[in-house]
C-alpha cells in the first residue's frame, strides 16, 4: 500500500529529540498550539473588514432585525419558539437561539453578530486542522487543508452574512462530531459514542446541511481511519476473535442510530420547507432540468474551488434545459474524475476526498428544489473540505516522489494562501451595505429577478422610488408574473397616488402567492389602499386576512388599529398599537402609541413612547409617515 494513503500514529511521525526540549514552541504539543494560534490571527486579519459591514435584506432583515422572538434575547419564550418554529422555511432551533444570545449581548449592532460568525469560522479552521492531524498523523499537510479552509473566498458567503450563522455553527459541531467519532474508534465504548451522538444532534439542531454524516464516517472508514478493506484492519479483528464479515457488518450496524436521527431530521427539515413554501414545484424547475443543473452545478463548484471569481449571494435557477455539448462536457469531466480515484487505490485520499464532495454536495444539489438559486457558495462549506485533502495530499506525495523539499514547496503554498486571502478580505467588502452588495451581485450574474427586487426594495426605502421602479419593472422582464415585483410595484403606484392601478397588483399577488407571508403582506396593503379610498369594510376584511396568514406580522394590526382610531375609539386603537409593538420594534409604531395616549389624556404614557424614540436617526421620516397614516390618504 502506498505510504501515503496511511494513517501512521502521530508518535511515528515526530523524531525523537536528542535532549529535553527546552524553550518556547519546542515540543510537538506546543507547535500544534503556535499553528493553531496563526490560522486563528489569519481569519481574524483577513476578516477584519466585516466589522464595518451592516446588515442587509438578505434574510437578515427577518431572521435578526425585524424578528421579535430574536430581538427579545434568550428567554423561556424564545427558546421554546426556536424549538417549535418553522419560520422562514428552517427548522434550526440552536442557530435560532445564537442569534437571540447576540441580539442580548450585542443588541441590533451588527459588528457583534458578524465577529461572532467570523470566530467560530476560526474555531472551524483550527478543529478542523487538529481532526486532520489526529486522524492522519500528518501535520503539514492537515494545516495546509484548514488554512485554504480558513481564507478561502467562497466561505465569505458562510461568515459575512448574518443570517448564514446556521452554516458555521453547524460545521463547529459537525467537526467536533468527527473529532469525537475518531476517539471512538481508538477505543470504543457506550459513553464515547454517546458524546459522538450528542454532537451531531447539535449539528443537526443547527442546520440539517450536516445530514450525510454517517455517510462520511464510512469514507473515514476507508481513510484514513483504515477500518476497512486494510490488513491492518484484518488483523486487529482477527488478534481480538471477529471475523472480518462480522466487523463489516458492526460497521454499518454502529451507524444506525446516527442514520434514524438523520432520518427525524429529515421529516422535520421537509415539513418546515413545505410550511414556508420554499420547495419549488416540478411545474417550475422539471426534473430534467433539475438533473442538468445539479450536473452542470458539480463543475461550476469544482470551478470556484479553483479559480474563485465573480462569488455572489444568488446564482439563478435556469429556466430552460442546457445546450447538450456543456451537458456532455461537464458529465464527461464528472465521470473521468470518478473513475481516475477509483482506480488510484493506492492513493485512497483521493477516492475519500472526490467522494466526499459529492456526497455531501446531495442534499444541496436542487434534487428538492428549495428557493430560486442554482447554486449557492455557502452549500460549498462543507463539501469543498474533501476538495482541499484531495489536492492537498496529491501535491505533497507528488513532491516526496521527486524530492521536492519541504522549504521550496512553501513558497507556493505561502503564495497561494497569499492570493486566496487577498480575495477574501476583498469578497468580504461586498457584503458592507445593501447597495454595494446587490449591485454586486447584478453586475456579476444575469437575468437575476430576486437581484433586481432586493435592490429595489432597499432603493424605495431609501425614497429613490423612481429609480427602485426601474428596477422592478426590470425585474418583470425576467419573470413577467413574478409577485415580488408586482407587490412593490403596486406600492410604487400607491406611493404617487394610483390607487386604482396598486390595488390591481396587490389583488394578484394576494390570489397567486403560494408563500403566506407575501400573501400576508399584499393583503395588508389591499388594507390600506381600500382605507384610503373610504372602503372600510373591505379594509377590515383585508387586514383581517392578513394577520390570520402571519399573525405575528405588526403591519396589519397597526392597519386596524388606524380603523378603530378613525371611529374615535382610542382604547382600541391602543391595545392594536401595543399589540404591533410587541410584533415588531417600529418608530411609527412609537409615535402612533404616543399621540393615541396624548387624545386620551394619558400623558405619561405619552410621553414614554415619544422619548423612546427620540434619538432615532429615522424620526423625521417617521414623522411624515404617521402623518401621512393619520390623514389617511
Amino acid at each position: 500500500m502506498h505510504s501515503s494513503s496511511a494513517a501512521p500514529a502521530p508518535n511515528r511521525l515526530e523524531k525523537p529529540a536528542a535532549t529535553t526540549p527546552t524553550g518556547l514552541f519546542q515540543t510537538p504539543r506546543q507547535r500544534t498550539l503556535l499553528l493553531c494560534l496563526l490560522l486563528t490571527a489569519a481569519v481574524l486579519t483577513i476578516y477584519c473588514p466585516v466589522i464595518h459591514n451592516g446588515f442587509v435584506n438578505w434574510d437578515d432583515d427577518n431572521y435578526i432585525v425585524n424578528n421579535p422572538n430574536v430581538r427579545a434575547g434568550l428567554t423561556w419564550t424564545t427558546v421554546k419558539w426556536a424549538f417549535t418554529t418553522y419560520d422562514h422555511a428552517n427548522w434550526a432551533p440552536l442557530s435560532w437561539l445564537s442569534h437571540a444570545l447576540d441580539c442580548q449581548v450585542f443588541g441590533l449592532n451588527p459588528l457583534g453578530h458578524h465577529y461572532v460568525s467570523v470566530l467560530i469560522h476560526a474555531a472551524n479552521a483550527v478543529l478542523l486542522f487538529l481532526l486532520l492531524q489526529s486522524a492522519t498523523g500528518f501535520r503539514w499537510r492537515s494545516l495546509m487543508v484548514a488554512a485554504i479552509f480558513a481564507v478561502h473566498p467562497v466561505n465569505v458567503e458562510s461568515v459575512a452574512w448574518a443570517a448564514e450563522r446556521k452554516n458555521v455553527l453547524s460545521m463547529l459541531f459537525f467537526l467536533l462530531a468527527f473529532q469525537a467519532y475518531v476517539w471512538y474508534t481508538r477505543k470504543p465504548a457506550l459513553s464515547r459514542y454517546a458524546l459522538l451522538f450528542f454532537l451531531f444532534a447539535l449539528g443537526l439542531l443547527s442546520k440539517s446541511q450536516v445530514i450525510t454524516f454517517p455517510c462520511l464516517l464510512w469514507l473515514w472508514d476507508y481513510w484514513p481511519l483504515q477500518r476497512i478493506f486494510a490488513p491492518t484492519a484484518s488483523d486487529t479483528f482477527r488478534q481480538r476473535g471477529i471475523s472480518p464479515r462480522s466487523w463489516k457488518l458492526w460497521l454499518v450496524l454502529e451507524k444506525v442510530p446516527l442514520l434514524a436521527l438523520c432520518g427525524v431530521s429529515a421529516v422535520i427539515t421537509t415539513q418546515a420547507e413545505k410550511a414556508g413554501g420554499a420547495v419549488r414545484p416540478l411545474s417550475l424547475y422539471s426534473l430534467p432540468l433539475r438533473l442538468e443543473t445539479a450536473v452542470i452545478s458539480y463543475v461550476r463548484y469544482l470551478g470556484k474551488a479553483f479559480w474563485p471569481t465573480k462569488l455572489v449571494a444568488l446564482y439563478p435557477h435556469p429556466t430552460h434545459l442546457y445546450p447538450a455539448w456543456q451537458l456532455l462536457l461537464a458529465a464527461t469531466l464528472l465521470a473521468g474524475i470518478t473513475l481516475w480515484v477509483l482506480l488510484a487505490r493506492p492513493q485512497r485520499y483521493l477516492a475519500v476526498g472526490w467522494f466526499w464532495f459529492l456526497g455531501s454536495m446531495v442534499p444541496m444539489i436542487g434534487l428538492v428544489q428549495v428557493g430560486y438559486q442554482a447554486m449557492a457558495d455557502r452549500f460549498a462549506y462543507i463539501p469543498f473540505i474533501g476538495v482541499f485533502v484531495m489536492v492537498t495530499w496529491l501535491v505533497a506525495d507528488w513532491a516526496r516522489q521527486h524530492r521536492v523539499s519541504a522549504r521550496a514547496l512553501s513558497i507556493p503554498a505561502v503564495f497561494l494562501l497569499a492570493v486566496l486571502g487577498t480575495l477574501t478580505y476583498r469578497q468580504v467588502g461586498y457584503w458592507h451595505d445593501i447597495e454595494t452588495f446587490w449591485r454586486r451581485t447584478l453586475a456579476a450574474t444575469h437575468d437575476n429577478y430576486v437581484a433586481e427586487v432586493n435592490l429595489g426594495e432597499f432603493l424605495y426605502s431609501e425614497d429613490r422610488i423612481d429609480e427602485a421602479a426601474g428596477h422592478f419593472r426590470s425585474a418583470l422582464e425576467i419573470i413577467p408574473d413574478g409577485l415580488s415585483a408586482n407587490l412593490n410595484l403596486g406600492a410604487y403606484e400607491d406611493r404617487r397616488g394610483n390607487t386604482a392601478a396598486a390595488i390591481e397588483r396587490y389583488q394578484k399577488v394576494a390570489l397567486k402567492a403560494d408563500d403566506s407571508g407575501l400573501r400576508a403582506t399584499a393583503y395588508g396593503s389591499l388594507g390600506f389602499a381600500y382605507r384610503r379610498l373610504g372602503e372600510t369594510e373591505k379594509a377590515k376584511q383585508s387586514f383581517e386576512m392578513a394577520i390570520q396568514m402571519a399573525p405575528d406580522r405588526a403591519r396589519a394590526l397597526t392597519g386596524l388599529g388606524l380603523m378603530s382610531q378613525d371611529r374615535g375609539d382610542l382604547a382600541e386603537a391602543i391595545r392594536l398599537y401595543s399589540l404591533a409593538a410587541t410584533r415588531q420594534q417600529s418608530d411609527v409604531i412609537d409615535l402612533l402609541l404616543a399621540q393615541a395616549y396624548q387624545r386620551q389624556g394619558r400623558t405619561e404614557e405619552a410621553k414614554a413612547n415619544y422619548q423612546r424614540v427620540a434619538g432615532s436617526p429615522d424620526l423625521p421620516r417617521a414623522r411624515q409617515e404617521v402623518e401621512w397614516l393619520l390623514s389617511g390618504k
